[in-house]
């Protein structure tokens, strides 16, 4: 963007603030659910380089439009309507790309012409930072009130490690325990009968661990303060180009807490899981150990944690009737890919359909690397796109998912689609029938260091 004049540093200190003020998105604690945005509040995100989107949260807190409300049972319109539910973390959340150009919305626009015999309504419940445990409280609490008759986890491959507890206090750093609340709903290590357990998520916020600063990251800061550069700014700008050129993030670099490492590895109650001598190591990423052909003890029990997560979810999504896919998005690779197979082997241990945006690509002829920014490791439109062709080609070879109906005779809570506008959109601290408490708003800058 331009700058205009004005004071504080002029043309260039009015563009600065400008990029400054492209970086927020208001958000409330939903009881049970977690941090989300405001309803009907104006979300800004930006690398400084690539994309600088404005969107505004749907009336329950989501990046997308209104869910539509189903047609009820019975009328003509039933029995040709399937609603297809979109669940996942940033990628899903999509602060990078304008609402138009998002998966589900895009696979309406492709199913109406694929599959002409069905009206394909699609609606996206994303979280940034989240894993698939963390993903449940959005089907409780929302998805579900719609009735779908797919639901699709999109799977990026920072889940496993954000479905390990364990993994998730090395990486974030000190104040998160593995057996204590977090934002984020979470699951228990195993308890003495063997079973893990959903922590629900709380409003305390874990204390963030203080970011190592390199000499040249100091030299650099000391040289914007110079130019009269807005340091939170430059911090933003520096990463974004770090991680692209470093080839790692820098924020992985930073958050790996050698402390914590070390205090996990000393309990009881984890010290088994490091008995193989694996520990963070600077520069490597967590998440790439996934895709290792060997997996250290600590990084097989997060595969066990997403089996767990798949469990729920399939249990829950056939309790109401729909059914279940997972979309496996190009960063856990093709099917030679070992991390791919890995999660090959849960997803078929549950029999749950497995898409793979990797292997879609290739056989289109595309780039892998053409859906992600080249800044950024999330989709960009075009990302967004394939997502969407391989789901409407699944959805075309396999028309008897949206045959499914919705068992009856079971309780449902009260369908949030026939609220009023204004009362789910009402100030925090406000009740209402069978839905979420609105709590403790939180204002703050997005950095951009969500899902991955």
């Amino acid at each position: 963007g331009g700058g205009g004049g004005g004071g504080g540093g002029g043309a260039g200190g009015s563009r600065w603030r400008k990029q400054k003020r492209l970086a927020r998105c208001p958000e409330r604690f939903v009881s049970g659910a977690g941090y989300l945005p405001i309803p009907y509040s104006v979300c800004r995100h930006t690398n400084r380089i690539e994309f600088w989107t404005v969107q505004r949260a749907n009336r329950f807190g989501f990046l997308d439009r209104d869910p539509p409300a189903p047609p009820p049972p019975g009328t003509p319109g039933a029995s040709r309507s399937c609603h297809v539910t979109v669940i996942g973390d940033s990628f899903v959340m999509a602060r990078r790309v304008p609402i138009a150009a998002k998966l589900h919305v895009r696979l309406e626009e492709l199913a109406a012409r694929r599959l002409p015999g069905l009206k394909i309504t699609a609606s996206g419940f994303g979280r940034d930072d989240t894993g698939q445990i963390a993903q449940l409280p959005l089907y409780d609490l929302f998805a579900r009130r719609f009735h779908p008759r797919l639901v699709v986890l999109v799977f990026v491959i920072n889940d496993f490690r954000n479905n390990s507890p364990i993994l998730t206090a090395v990486w974030k750093g000190k104040g998160w325990e593995p057996d204590r609340p977090s934002p984020r709903a979470k699951a228990t290590p195993p308890g003495p009968d063997g079973a893990m357990r959903i922590l629900p998520p709380s409003p305390r916020t874990p204390g963030a661990a203080t970011r190592a600063r390199t000499p040249l990251m100091l030299s650099l800061y000391a040289r914007a303060r110079a130019l009269g550069l807005p340091r939170p700014w430059f911090a933003g700008w520096l990463r974004t180009k770090w991680n692209h050129y470093a080839g790692f993030h820098i924020s992985s670099v930073l958050r790996v807490r050698t402390e914590v490492f070390e205090a996990l590895s000393r309990r009881p109650a984890y010290a088994s899981l490091f008995e193989d001598g694996w520990r963070p190591t600077p520069g490597r990423s967590i998440d790439g150990q996934f895709m290792e052909e060997r997996l250290p003890r600590v990084f097989e029990d997060a595969l066990a944690y997403t089996g767990f997560a798949l469990d729920q979810f399939r249990e829950r999504v056939e309790r109401d009737g729909a059914a279940l896919v997972v979309l496996a998005s190009h960063t856990v690779g093709g099917r030679a890919n070992p991390a791919f197979q890995r999660l090959r082997a849960l997803t078929e241990t549950r029999r749950i359909p497995l898409i793979s945006q990797h292997d879609y690509i290739v056989r289109q002829g595309g780039r892998v690397s053409g859906a992600r920014f080249r800044y950024d490791q999330h989709w960009n439109a075009q990302g967004h796109q394939w997502a969407a062709e391989a789901l409407s080609e699944y959805l075309a070879r396999h028309p008897e998912t949206c045959a499914r109906h919705r068992r009856t005779g079971e309780s449902r809570r009260e369908d949030m689609s026939a609220l009023p506008a204004e009362r789910a959109g009402a100030p925090p601290g406000t009740r209402f029938p069978g839905g979420p408490e609105r709590g403790a708003i939180r204002r703050g800058w997005n950095d951009g260091r969500g899902g991955r």
